[in-house]
């Protein structure tokens, strides 16, 4: 089985609060002691994080849950509940994180990026919050709010500074092997490289002072094929790993059993990548053909032979002086992230079914949090939404008396104003 995965599923559920605590002082001598109920922690987020350690989603596969620690109750005596843990859902650099709609949210590019996944749950206040000259003893706290919930999408692509263009068995991954410590499954049939892999390169900068000056990322990814960039062959998968690389290496291959003239495999492949991103197009790239120590087809370019080593040193020499310019160049990838900020103020939506639904962060709190079942509650958010202008929003939407009102889980029926 595969130890590379480049796309799979999240399942991120934000730390639910804790519930707020119905305290009264009980002291000596102090008969009638106030409120003293403390207010419950707040639920952890969870946040998507670039690491570079993490090369793969391998560990989402089976289990794609993660989710934030809780917050704890509050007490009496003013004591409150402690605020819950953040979980760190840690992803490799070049990570791309969609809606299940499959619109970006987030584009995670270098280390340390990170992004909200999903924020916890407020902590309910006590009843030391709710007293007032009015009210002296409250008999009622806020209930907890669950954390958000939600199904994400995390697709990789790898971040290289030279990716390996080739159609299946043009000796990509013998060239990676020959060049860089990587060690991807060599041999002489078509398609041997399933999932692409990663090899760095140390080259000398000719000074003779430093014989690791110089490192280079390259990415081996699977051959492509005719009608890769509609999706033909798994080529929108294996394509996007070419999208963030700085240089392309394109390899044609010379040997007599290749079924194509070189020149016209180098033309299926740059339409194909033009196909896929018309921006390929103009990426720096280096052309040379490979198998040259059994090469049997015409080809006037470089030529290199990752068996005998002929050819390899000029061609690496080629690809630094290109990762070199277009470093300097290029601007670094930045990371890009889509903020959607909750909107503020109630919206009254009428249903199909004639029901008035109320949206708002805050109109759903007032109930949500509050234990509807306490008289003294129930009155403190009936309060509150009309604080909030739940009401004149009803009316102005065209309410009637005896119309179905619901907020969140709680249903009530609609009378006006006298």
């Amino acid at each position: 089985m595969s130890d590379f995965v480049d796309e799979c599923q999240l399942h991120a559920k934000g730390g639910d609060g804790g519930a707020g605590c119905v305290s009264f002082r009980r002291e000596s001598h102090v008969p009638r002691g106030g409120p003293d109920g403390g207010d419950g922690g707040h639920g952890g987020d969870v946040w998507v994080v670039a690491d570079r350690n993490v090369a793969s989603m391998l560990a989402f596969r089976d289990f794609p849950f993660r989710r934030a620690t809780d917050g704890g109750h509050g007490q009496g005596r003013k004591r409150h509940g402690r605020n819950g843990a953040d979980e760190l859902v840690r992803v490799p650099e070049g990570t791309i994180v969609r809606d299940r709609d499959g619109a970006v949210l987030a584009d995670l590019v270098h280390a340390g990026d990170r992004w909200l996944a999903a924020q916890g749950g407020r902590g309910g206040r006590g009843n030391v919050r709710f007293a007032s000259n009015r009210m002296r003893a409250p008999h009622f706290a806020e209930q907890s709010e669950p954390g958000e919930e939600r199904w994400l999408g995390l697709e990789l692509k790898l971040m290289a500074d030279v990716a390996l263009v080739g159609l299946p068995n043009a000796g990509k991954s013998t060239f990676i092997s020959a060049v860089s410590a990587a060690r991807p499954k060599v041999a002489s049939y078509p398609f041997t490289t399933l999932t692409p892999s990663l090899g760095v390169v140390r080259l000398d900068d000719g000074s003779g002072i430093d014989a690791d000056s110089f490192e280079m990322v390259i990415a081996d990814v699977p051959g492509l094929i005719d009608g890769a960039a509609q999706g033909k062959g798994l080529g929108h998968q294996f394509l996007r790993h070419v999208e963030r690389a700085r240089v392309l290496l394109i390899m044609a291959d010379l040997a007599e059993v290749a079924d194509r003239d070189p020149h016209e495999q180098v033309d299926v492949l740059l339409g194909e990548l033009e196909l896929h991103d018309p921006a390929l197009a103009a990426r720096r790239r280096l052309v040379v053909g490979t198998k040259a120590d059994v090469a049997h087809l015409a080809w006037d370019g470089p030529r290199l032979s990752a068996v005998t080593g002929e050819g390899v040193a000029p061609v690496l020499g080629q690809l630094r002086d290109l990762v070199s310019e277009a470093r300097h160049a290029d601007e670094a990838p930045a990371q890009y992230v889509v903020h959607r900020p909750e909107p503020t103020g109630v919206t009254v939506l009428r249903l199909a079914d004639g029901v008035f639904e109320i949206e708002g962060r805050q109109a759903r709190r007032a109930v949500a949090l509050s234990d509807l079942t306490d008289p003294a509650a129930l009155a403190w958010a009936q309060r509150r939404l009309e604080q909030l202008g739940v009401s004149r929003a009803l009316a102005r939407n065209g309410a009637q008396s005896g119309d179905l009102v619901r907020i969140g889980e709680f249903e009530f029926t609609y009378e006006p104003d006298t």
